[in-house]
């Protein structure tokens, strides 16, 4: 079954919001945007402001969707993820950790790409140019190896 989910990239004054997910959260030890699962009757930006709310204490407004990208985890017919990705620069309240895990800002010039998921070294920089994308990424079973990929920009 397809897990339809979204991210959400904050930046402000030339930084990015990640979050280091905890000990036993899908991607834990990683770097990643706030996000989560679409809930039943739910659109994916609703889904991304409730997360965002959930994992950081943001309210965040003037959201964009700039991406959607399938995620495999093994060669397979349908994705294991779909993944709406928006990005805002707007947003109101002081960033509060939760069980998600840790919350730090990096420059955009420093972002820890070695931290991250393999993919995020593809995308990411497009959308830090406010292009959109499309995007497949297929990793190894267990998710530790990027075996291919493909990504579209789109504007």
């Amino acid at each position: 079954m397809v897990v339809e989910a979204t991210l959400c990239e904050i930046i402000h004054g030339g930084r990015l919001l990640l979050q280091r997910k905890s000990v036993g959260r899908f991607g834990e030890g990683k770097w990643n945007g706030p996000g989560g699962k679409v809930q039943p009757g739910e659109t994916p930006l609703e889904c991304v402001v409730r997360e965002v709310w959930e994992e950081t204490g943001l309210t965040v407004s003037g959201l964009t969707e700039l991406g959607v990208v399938d995620f495999y985890f093994g060669e397979k017919p349908e994705p294991d993820w779909v993944v709406h990705i928006f990005s805002t620069s707007t947003f109101s309240g002081e960033p509060r950790e939760s069980d998600e895990g840790e919350l730090r800002w990096f420059s955009v010039d420093e972002i820890p790409y070695g931290e991250m998921w393999m993919d995020d070294t593809y995308w990411l920089p497009v959308l830090l140019k406010g292009k959109r994308f499309r995007g497949v990424f297929i990793y190894d079973v267990e998710g530790t190896r990027l075996l291919r990929h493909r990504l579209d920009v789109l504007e």
